[in-house]
């Protein structure tokens, strides 16, 4: 039995996106890599783990044991590799699906920096729900929706406004504040996964006829630029990522979008109390 990891990161990667497409642009891989990982590690096994369709991946009943088991070994996997981090600390890692801490960031790094000037802080790129944090991409995660995952402990750090995202040539470009209502009437864009929009905002209002999915913080960007969608945010991915074409508008009448820090409660990553800390003052939160 021939098993590799590789193959085993394919399977989870293609359940978690719902698609090869999307699995090989986590994984930073093509389509058919992703593909083949996955094919070679049923014929390793000897049993069918995905249905195939034209338009969506299903796992076979033994699939399902199957990516349960995969999911442990690499749990495992980066359990190791965070004991071997943690004992050498020298650097937190940080990672974020869509933006880190906004105007907050360059603060707390700041602050980091006088008060741990010998262990780096570093912000990470991981478009996963933990934003890298299950994938021992990093030591810590910026979360921006409830983690429901009893394995991580998470810390409320502070909150942040929300933000509609329009073509800036698009009409509701022309206003200095945007309400929910004014969206309805247009494509939305939503990432499902690792955004912070649902259809629940509107609620009791009517919500938008139309939604666009998308798979990442590029893809949602890219459509609203070219005026196929407009999109609802939290004011971090307006500070950080701005983009040609893209118009940030402060929208009225919504409720906050709290945010979280996370890790492993069994691997904590270094001076972690003095990062939830600072991460709260950067915040002007209460600690």
């Amino acid at each position: 039995m021939d098993v590799r990891l590789q193959h085993l990161r394919a399977l989870v990667a293609v359940v978690d996106a719902g698609t090869f497409t999307d699995a090989a642009a986590e994984l930073g891989t093509s389509q058919a890599a992703v593909s083949r990982a996955v094919a070679a590690l049923e014929e390793s096994l000897g049993v069918r783990l995905l249905h195939r369709t034209t338009r969506q991946v299903n796992l076979t009943a033994t699939g399902t044991q199957v990516l349960a088991g995969a999911r442990r070994i690499l749990d495992e996997l980066a359990h190791l590799q965070r004991i071997a981090a943690r004992s050498t600390p020298h650097e937190v890692r940080i990672g974020y699906a869509w933006a880190a801490l906004g105007k907050h960031t360059r603060r707390l790094q700041r602050a980091w920096a006088a008060a741990r000037p010998g262990i780096p802080l570093v912000f990470v790129h991981a478009n996963t729900v933990t934003a890298g944090l299950s994938e021992g991409v990093a030591d810590v995660a910026v979360l921006r929706k409830p983690l429901e995952d009893p394995r991580f402990s998470t810390a409320r750090i502070g909150t942040e406004a929300r933000y509609a995202a329009v073509a800036t040539d698009n009409p509701l470009a022309r206003r200095r504040s945007l309400r929910l209502a004014d969206l309805s009437r247009y494509p939305v864009a939503i990432d499902a996964r690792t955004g912070t929009t649902t259809l629940d905002l509107w609620d009791p209002e009517p919500p938008p006829a139309t939604v666009r999915a998308t798979h990442g913080v590029d893809e949602w960007l890219t459509l609203i630029a070219a005026n196929q969608a407009v999109g609802v945010t939290s004011e971090a991915t307006a500070h950080q990522n701005p983009r040609p074409g893209v118009a940030y508008r402060m929208l009225r009448h919504t409720p906050p979008i709290p945010v979280w820090l996370a890790w492993w409660p069994d691997a904590p990553p270094p001076h972690l109390d003095d990062l939830i800390h600072l991460s709260r003052a950067a915040y002007g939160a209460a600690h």
